[in-house]
């Protein structure tokens, strides 16, 4: 299946931007489903996220680490894996950030992915997305 892609405009400059969406510590700041990360050895760190009512735990390893344009990370366990790129696009003061998103199931992962997963990061994803750009701009949106 193709990745599901995202983008969004944040008023604050590009490196400011990358340094605060690539921070595994932040995560739990902007990420809707993140309930903490752990910090590993060299490019690794462990999330815990809800996902519906269960909490998942899963390593993930950074794979691009190219400051302040693109950064991306792979799961290394757990039946479902996702692979996340960000990239950041300088728009003068303003940045462009894309965000792919796709998953690989493993064992019972393989059904989970298109009937559950995909659809519940299409459901999640533009809350997050939002979160984080009330955060930079340090603006609160109602609604």
């Amino acid at each position: 299946m193709a990745p599901f892609v995202s983008q969004i405009e944040i008023a604050r400059p590009a490196d400011e931007v990358f340094a605060y969406v690539t921070d595994p510590a932040r995560f739990p700041e902007w990420q809707h489903d993140v309930v903490d990360v752990r910090l590993g050895a060299g490019e690794t760190f462990t999330t815990r996220r809800r996902i519906g009512r269960p909490e998942r735990t899963m390593t993930q390893r950074v794979t691009v680490n190219d400051p302040p344009r693109r950064w991306a990370v792979r799961a290394l366990d757990g039946p479902v894996r996702p692979n996340a790129e960000i990239t950041v696009e300088p728009l003068g003061d303003r940045s462009r950030v894309t965000f792919s998103l796709d998953f690989e199931g493993r064992g019972i992962g393989r059904l989970l992915v298109p009937l559950v997963v995909r659809r519940g990061a299409r459901k999640g994803a533009p809350v997050s997305y939002r979160r984080l750009k009330e955060r930079l701009e340090g603006v609160r949106h109602t609604r």
